[in-house]
């Protein structure tokens, strides 16, 4: 094999390597605009203070804890992310009660991890305004948001839950210990 015929087969491996990056970026992007409507600039979420969107109807699918604090983290399946922040989550010692939400199917971690689950829901991260995985709603016992916004990191969950201001817990019952769905 002469040189010309070896740089030749090199640069078609090359190209096919592009070609499956190529098309690896735009499955990406096709994932991040899906369903993804035109909003108006600025921030992301509900807006801290206001009624978290269905709240009766969250509570009645145990979505929501009554009278505690609940996070809602928005994932995806695909998201590596998304997994270290559920494992994260799951790890917390005290309040709030962790709900995981996922558009599509959630994937086998979820219950191991030993959070309650709601799969095919497209429509809460429309609802919350949830644009992008992994997206953290925090809502306080009285039923109002907290604080709302995306997750960067494992490490973000925990600067979220920090810098939350916390509501005064309602008379209600707090919630039983987490247990998958």
């Amino acid at each position: 094999m002469d040189f010309t015929t070896s740089a030749l087969i090199l640069s078609w491996v090359a190209i096919a390597l592009l070609a499956l990056v190529v098309s690896g970026l735009v499955r990406q992007v096709h994932q991040l605009s899906r369903g993804q409507v035109v909003r108006e600039q600025g921030r992301l979420g509900v807006t801290p203070g206001s009624a978290a969107p269905g709240a009766d109807a969250l509570r009645e699918e145990n979505l929501l804890a009554d009278g505690a604090e609940t996070l809602l983290l928005f994932l995806s399946a695909e998201c590596r992310t998304c997994a270290e922040v559920l494992a994260e989550a799951a790890r917390l010692e005290a309040p709030p009660a962790v709900r995981a939400i996922y558009a599509g199917a959630a994937p086998p971690a979820t219950a191991d991890a030993g959070v309650r689950f709601a799969e095919h829901r497209p429509d809460l991260f429309t609802a919350y305004d949830a644009i992008a995985t992994p997206f953290a709603v925090l809502v306080g016992p009285t039923g109002r948001v907290v604080r709302s916004e995306p997750l960067g990191s494992a490490a973000a969950l925990g600067a979220l839950l920090a810098a939350a201001p916390r509501d005064e817990p309602s008379e209600q019952p707090s919630e039983q210990p987490r247990s998958a769905r």
